[in-house]
Parts: structure tokens; sequence; C-alpha cells
């Protein structure tokens, strides 16, 4: 009779332990499938957009503009051909035009300049578009010292005092990708101290009048 109530009992202590292992592979399973959830829904690039009139300009990175950092001086064609995070600034300028009407959308990419310790005359940008076929020259290397500036009375609406990097206009919906390189130039030559230049991308669109 106590051999029976043995078996029983370590019967039941088996039938406990595989229900308690049971659980905790359930549980372990259902933390795994979350974690991995969680894990996936961090991955990719946050696109960040502004909206201007008309115009939206989209870019991944987290400021909508470029900076340099203790560069040292380069040629155009080193410049030119900078690649990879840190070295150019991608965006995209976007409109939409509903309907099938004759509507025109002015726009401008502009610049504003933010902390810096070098001077705009020591450094350079270089604009370009960004198609299937690569890069096409929008804006060839240019000191910031002698880009235009925006005036009082912009078709697209742009406040007056930023640096000029391209304008044109939309008929259609369309969507365009450009890439900002800039560089400290190679007949600047007052190194005596780490220099940092920092711009600022805008875009400004606004509807020609009918």
């Amino acid at each position: 009779m106590e051999e029976n109530y043995n078996t029983t009992a370590n019967n039941n202590s088996k039938q406990v332990l595989l229900s308690v292992l049971g659980v905790a592979i359930l549980v372990v399973a259902v933390v795994g499938v979350s974690f991995a959830a969680f894990n996936y829904s961090k991955t990719g690039e946050k696109v960040n957009t502004i909206t201007t009139g008309t115009i939206t300009m989209s870019y991944s990175e987290n400021t909508n503009g470029i900076n340099l950092v203790d560069a040292l001086p380069m040629s155009d064609e080193q410049g030119m051909a900078l690649s990879g995070d840190n070295n150019t600034f991608d965006f995209t300028v976007s409109a939409t035009i509903n309907g099938s009407g004759t509507t025109t959308i002015n726009y401008d990419i502009t610049a504003t300049k933010e902390s810096s310790t070098l001077e705009d005359s020591a450094v350079k940008v270089y604009l370009t578009d960004i198609t299937s076929n690569g890069d096409t020259q929008v804006l060839a290397p240019t000191k910031v010292s002698l880009l235009s500036q925006t005036g009082s009375s912009e078709a697209s609406g742009a406040p007056s005092g930023q640096y000029k990097l391209a304008s044109g206009t939309f008929t259609s919906s369309k969507t365009l990708k450009y890439r900002l390189r800039m560089w400290v130039a190679d007949d600047f030559s007052d190194l005596g101290a780490s220099g940092t230049y920092k711009l600022r991308v805008n875009v400004y669109g606004a509807a020609a009048a009918q």
C-alpha cells in the first residue's frame, strides 16, 4: 500500500514539475517574441519633414543641415567626392499639385549660418541632385561668402538675408533629391585654432500668382 502511495506521489510530482516547466517555457517564448517585436519597431531611419507653404523638405538626419568640426582644407576635387555620414547632407524637396490646371510653384533652397568660428570665405559648398544616373551639379563649388542672398520679395516667400543654394519651379507633383557637401577651402591657411562651421538648410515655396 505504501509503495503504491509513493508511486502515485512521484507521478504527481512529475506532472507538477512538467507543468511548471511548460509554463516557464511559455513565458520565455512570449518574452522573447515581445523583445524581438520591440527591437524590430526601433529599426529603420526616422524621416523628418518641414513643410513651408506648398513645399515639403524631408531628411533622415537629426537636424536639417551640415556641420564642419576640426576639418582640414581640401581641394575642390576632394570636396566634390565626399561621401558617407557626416560628410554629406541628403534631403528631398517635394511639391503636390492637385488638378489639371496651370499652377506653378516657385521654390528656393537656402542656407543660414549657425554658431561657427570659421569665416564664410573659408568654407565652400557644393550642391547636386541625385538621380538614377548619379549626381548632377546644381551649384558648383562656391565659397559661402560668394553666394547670393535672398531679398525682401522672393517669389518663393523666403525671408531676406539667407544664402541661396538653388531655385526652381514645379508645374506638377514631383520629388527631387539633393545632396549638399561642404568643406574648408584649400586656400584657407589660418589653422591656428580648431574651426567649426554649421549651415542649416531651408526650403521655401509659394504658388505663383495666376
